[in-house]
C-alpha cells in the first residue's frame, strides 16, 4: 500500500475548540493516543514518523493491531494531535460528564477546571457551576480514576450520576438542609431581634454568656462546612467563598470571645451568627433555583415510561422494563399512555400529543406506516409499534443529550469571568487586610477594624459572578427546548444575537416539500402517456420529492403500473438524472440541464413561462440525441403554514430575509413574492448555496441559513448560524447550530427571540454581579456595611442573579 492516508477511511481533522493549555501533556512521560484511520503497516509507519518529527518527542511507537500510538518526551498533547492530523489520520475522542460536589463559587469552578485540564489525555473542560457538572472532551479510553484524583486534590469530590439512589439521597439532603436552616435562624433570632431594636434606637442584646451559647453552635456546628471547604481550598493552594466566610466569621467570633473574657460590654457575636445564617439561607435558595434552571432536562427525562407492553410471537402482551426492549420488538400503547420506543405504527390509529417533545400544541394523527417518538402520548386510540430505536438511541434521548450539552457549554463572554475569578479571592483577602490596617492605624481600634474587614470578606462573595452566565444559559436553552428549539451550544447563542440576514432554503423549508405534478405538457408529436411513463422510469426508486410526485402521478393515472428503472441510470447532482429508456438516452431535470444538453424549449416555452409565473417548479424531459425537449413537467408545492408570518416577524425585528432555490428564476421569485421575501438566488447548486452565504458574509452581513436537506449541509456549516429543520436529514442537523424539532418556519424568529433574550439575561446578570462587588467592597471597607448586612446582601446577590435567569422559563414562542 502506498504511504498515504487511506481514501476509504479518511480521518477528519480534530474539531476546533479551546486549546487545552500548557498543562495537559506539557511533561508527558509516556502518553498513549488512540489513532483512527490506520489500515495497514504503511499507515502505522507514517503516523510513527509524523510523531517523531514533533519537537520534544524522544520516542514514538505505533501498534496497528491495537490502533494506538505511544509517545515519550515533553511535547504537548495538542502538538501530537496536530501531527497525526497532518499525516491524514485522527485521534479518537470521547466526551464525559462528571458531577462535582462541593463547588460554591466561580473560584471553585475555575479551580476544578484547571485541575482537570492537567490530567493527561484531557483535551478540553467546561465546568458549570449552576448544574455542578464538568463536561470533558478527552482521548477515548481515558481512565476515570485520575480524573477523580485531580478533583479530590483540588478540594472537591465526584458525586454519583443522577439515578433512583442519587435522587433519594438528594431528597434527604434537602430535608436536612431545611432542618439546619430552621435551626440556624432559631439560634440567630435573638441577635436579629436585637439588631432590629437598634435600628429603632433600642439597644438590647442577650447577656454575653447567652450570646456565646447561641453563636458557638452556629459557628462550629452548622458553620463547620465552611472550615472544611476552606481547608480543602488551602491545601490546594487556592481560595474560595467558604474560606472568606470561615476567616471573617472566625475573626468576629474570636474578637467577641476575647472581649467577653475581658468583661467588655460591647460584643460582636451577632456579626458571626447572623452572617452564617444568611449564608446558609443563600445557599439553600441557590440550590432551589439551580434545580429550577435544570428543570428542562428533568422534564424531558421524565417523559420516558418505565415499562412497556411487548407482544410475543403469539401476540400476547407482556409488561417488561424499558431496558429489556430491542429494535424490532412490537409494543402496544393504549389510549392515554406514553410511547416507550421510537417506532413505526403497524396497527391502529390515534391522535398523538407531541407537545412535550416538539412544542406542537395540536395533536398529530398517526396511522399505519407513520413514525412516532418516545415520550409522546397516544390520546384516543390503541397503537401497535414496531420499535426502530430504544433507550439512548431514541429521539427523546438525543434531544436530552443536545440540551445537556448546550447547558454544559461555555459562552465566549465567560472568559472574562474566568480571568476575574482566578485572582478574586487573593485580591479580596488583600483588600480585607488593608481595611483592617487602615482602620487600626486611623485610630478606629481593633474591634472596629476587625468588623470592617469581616464585612469586606463577606460582601465579596463571587457566587453571583459564577452563576451569572451558566444560569441564564440553562434557563434559556431549557425554555427553547420546550418550544421545540434545540440550541447546540452557548456559542450559538452569541452567534444568533448578531444575525442581520436569514436565508431560507425553499423546498421543504418554506414549502411543504411534498410537491405534486400539476401539469405535464408534451411536445408536439409526443403522447402524454409516453412522456409520463418515460419520466417515471427515470425516477424509479428515487426518494427525491419531485421523483415521488412523478411516480404517484404515473401509478394513479390511466398509464398505471409500476415503473421499471431506466437502464444506464446516472444522477446529475443539482441538475437531474439521465438513463436509457426503450433504447433512447433521455434526461430529466432543470432548465440548467436543458441548456447544457443543447436543447431548446421550442413550442413549450409559453407553457413554461405561464407555469413559472404561478410559482411552479419546472422539469424538462429531454432527448439527448438529437437534443430536443420532449415534455415539460410543472410541479406545485404549497408554502408551509406560517412561512409568510415568519418572514414578517423577522422584518419587524429589522432582520432581512433571502431565499436560495434550485428552481428557475421565475418560479423562485413567484414564491418569494408570495411570502414577502425580496432577495432571491435561483438555480443554485448545493456548493453554490455555500458560496452565496459566503458572499453575503464578505459584504459584512451576519447570516443565518435555514435548511433541511443534504444539499443544504454545506451552507448550514458556512453560515454564522445554521438552523436545520428537525424533519430534515441527519446531515443537515449535524451541520447546524440549531435544530427545530418540528418543520415550522415561525420557529426561526422564535429562535432569534429566545437567543437574544438569553444574551440579555447574561449581560444583566454579569452587570449585576460585577456591579454588586464593585460597589459592595468599597462600602464595606469604608465602614458603611455591617457584617450582618453584608451577609444578607451577599445571599441576595446570588438569588437575584438566579431569579433573573429563571424569568426566561416564562418565555413562550409566539404562535
Amino acid at each position: 500500500m502506498p504511504d498515504s492516508a487511506p481514501a476509504s477511511n479518511p480521518a477528519p481533522r480534530p474539531a476546533p475548540g479551546p486549546a487545552p493549555g500548557p498543562a495537559p501533556g506539557s511533561v508527558l512521560g509516556r502518553l498513549s493516543l488512540p489513532v483512527t484511520g490506520m489500515t495497514c503497516a504503511s499507515c502505522a509507519g507514517r503516523v510513527e514518523r509524523a510523531l517523531r518529527r514533533v519537537p520534544g518527542v524522544v520516542e514514538a511507537r505505533v501498534n496497528l493491531a491495537s490502533e494506538r500510538a505511544e509517545a515519550t518526551g515533553t511535547a504537548s498533547l495538542e502538538a501530537l494531535r496536530e501531527a497525526i492530523a497532518r499525516a491524514g489520520y485522527g485521534v479518537a475522542e470521547a466526551e464525559r460528564d462528571l458531577a462535582i460536589g462541593g463547588m460554591t463559587c466561580a473560584s471553585c469552578a475555575g479551580r476544578v477546571e484547571r485541575a482537570l485540564r492537567r490530567v493527561p489525555g484531557v483535551l478540553d473542560v467546561s465546568v458549570n457551576l449552576a448544574s455542578e457538572t464538568a463536561h470533558l472532551r478527552l482521548l477515548a479510553g481515558t481512565d476515570t480514576a485520575p480524573l477523580a484524583a485531580a478533583v479530590a486534590r483540588a478540594g472537591y469530590s465526584l458525586r454519583a450520576e443522577a439515578g433512583p439512589d442519587e435522587a433519594e439521597a438528594q431528597r434527604r439532603r434537602l430535608r436536612r438542609e431545611r432542618i439546619e436552616l430552621a435551626l440556624a435562624f432559631a439560634l440567630a433570632a435573638p441577635f436579629l431581634i436585637g439588631m432590629v431594636g437598634m435600628a429603632f434606637g433600642r439597644h438590647w442584646m442577650p447577656p454575653g454568656w447567652a450570646q456565646l451559647l447561641l453563636a458557638a453552635p452556629l459557628q462550629f456546628g452548622l458553620g463547620f462546612r465552611f472550615y472544611r471547604a476552606g481547608w480543602s481550598a488551602l491545601r490546594a493552594r487556592a481560595g474560595n467563598m467558604d474560606l472568606l466566610v470561615a476567616i471573617g466569621t472566625s475573626a468576629a467570633f474570636g474578637l467577641s470571645l476575647v472581649l467577653l473574657l475581658r468583661g467588655e460590654p460591647h460584643l460582636y457575636f451577632e456579626a458571626s451568627a447572623v452572617v452564617i445564617a444568611f449564608v446558609l439561607l443563600g445557599r439553600h435558595l441557590e440550590q432551589r433555583a439551580r434545580r429550577a434552571t435544570g428543570a428542562a432536562i428533568a422534564a424531558l427525562l421524565a417523559l420516558r415510561p418505565r415499562t412497556a407492553r411487548r407482544l410475543d410471537a403469539a401476540g400476547a402482551e407482556q409488561e417488561v422494563p424499558i431496558a429489556a426492549l430491542r429494535p424490532g420488538d412490537r409494543v402496544v400503547v393504549r389510549p392515554g399512555e406514553r410511547l416507550p420506543v421510537d417506532g413505526v405504527v403497524e396497527e391502529g390509529a390515534s391522535g398523538v400529543d407531541e407537545s412535550a417533545l416538539t412544542g406542537e400544541s395540536r395533536a398529530v394523527e398517526k396511522h399505519p406506516g407513520d413514525a412516532a417518538s418516545t415520550g409522546t402520548v397516544a390520546l384516543d386510540g390503541r397503537l401497535v409499534l414496531r420499535a426502530t430505536a430504544v433507550g439512548a438511541e431514541t429521539r427523546l434521548a438525543q434531544v436530552a443529550r443536545l440540551v445537556q450539552a448546550a447547558q454544559a457549554s461555555r459562552a465566549p463572554v465567560q472568559k472574562l469571568v474566568d480571568r476575574v475569578s482566578a485572582v478574586f479571592v487573593p485580591v479580596v483577602l488583600g483588600v480585607a487586610a488593608l481595611t483592617f490596617l487602615g482602620w487600626w492605624l486611623a485610630g478606629g481600634g481593633v474591634a472596629a477594624a476587625t468588623l470592617h474587614a469581616v464585612a469586606v470578606l463577606v460582601i465579596a462573595c463571587p457566587c453571583a459572578l459564577g452563576l451569572a452566565t451558566p444560569a441564564a444559559i440553562m434557563a434559556g436553552t431549557g425554555a427553547a427546548a420546550r418550544a421545540g428549539i434545540l440550541i447546540r451550544d452557548a456559542e450559538a447563542l452569541e452567534r444568533a444575537g448578531a444575525i442581520t440576514l436569514v436565508a431560507f432554503d425553499k423546498t421543504g423549508t418554506l414549502t411543504e416539500g411534498r410537491p405534486r405534478l400539476e401539469g405535464l405538457h408534451p411536445a408536439p408529436g409526443v403522447e402524454r402517456a409516453t412522456a409520463l411513463a418515460a419520466a417515471a422510469r427515470l425516477q424509479a426508486g428515487s426518494e427525491h420529492p419531485l421523483a415521488r410526485a412523478v411516480l404517484e402521478a404515473a401509478e394513479g393515472g390511466a398509464e398505471g403500473g409500476e415503473a421499471r428503472p431506466a437502464e444506464a441510470f446516472r444522477a446529475l447532482p443539482g441538475r437531474g438524472v439521465e438513463g436509457v429508456v426503450e433504447g433512447a438516452r433521455l434526461l430529466l431535470g432543470s432548465g440548467r440541464l436543458l441548456a447544457e444538453s443543447g436543447a431548446a424549449p421550442g413550442p413549450l416555452a409559453a407553457a413554461a413561462d405561464e407555469a413559472a409565473a404561478r410559482g411552479c417548479t419546472l422539469s424538462w424531459l429531454i432527448r439527448a440525441e438529437p437534443p430536443a425537449a420532449l415534455a415539460l413537467l410543472a410541479f406545485a408545492d404549497t408554502p408551509r403554514e406560517g412561512a409568510a408570518g415568519a418572514v414578517a416577524a423577522l422584518a419587524e425585528r429589522g432582520i432581512a430575509t433571502a431565499m436560495l432555490s434550485g428552481d428557475g428564476p421565475a418560479a423562485a421569485h413567484a414564491v418569494a413574492e408570495r411570502l414577502g421575501i425580496a432577495e432571491v438566488a435561483a438555480e443554485v447548486l448545493p456548493e453554490q448555496k455555500a458560496a452565496r452565504v459566503a458572499a453575503w458574509q464578505r459584504e459584512g452581513r451576519r447570516v443565518a441559513m435555514v435548511g433541511d436537506g443534504v444539499n443544504d449541509a454545506a451552507a448550514l456549516a458556512t453560515a454564522d448560524l445554521g438552523i436545520a429543520m428537525g424533519s430534515g436529514t441527519d446531515a443537515a442537523i449535524a451541520a447546524a447550530h440549531v435544530t427545530l424539532l418540528r418543520p415550522d418556519p415561525t420557529l426561526v424568529p422564535a429562535t432569534l427571540a429566545i437567543t437574544r433574550a438569553t444574551l440579555a439575561k447574561i449581560r444583566q446578570n454579569l452587570g449585576w454581579a460585577f456591579g454588586f462587588n464593585t460597589l459592595g467592597i468599597p462600602l464595606a471597607a469604608f465602614g458603611l456595611l455591617s457584617p450582618a448586612l453584608a451577609g444578607a446582601a451577599m445571599a441576595f446577590s446570588s438569588v437575584a442573579v438566579l431569579s433573573n435567569a429563571l424569568l426566561l422559563s416564562r418565555w413562550r414562542a409566539r404562535a
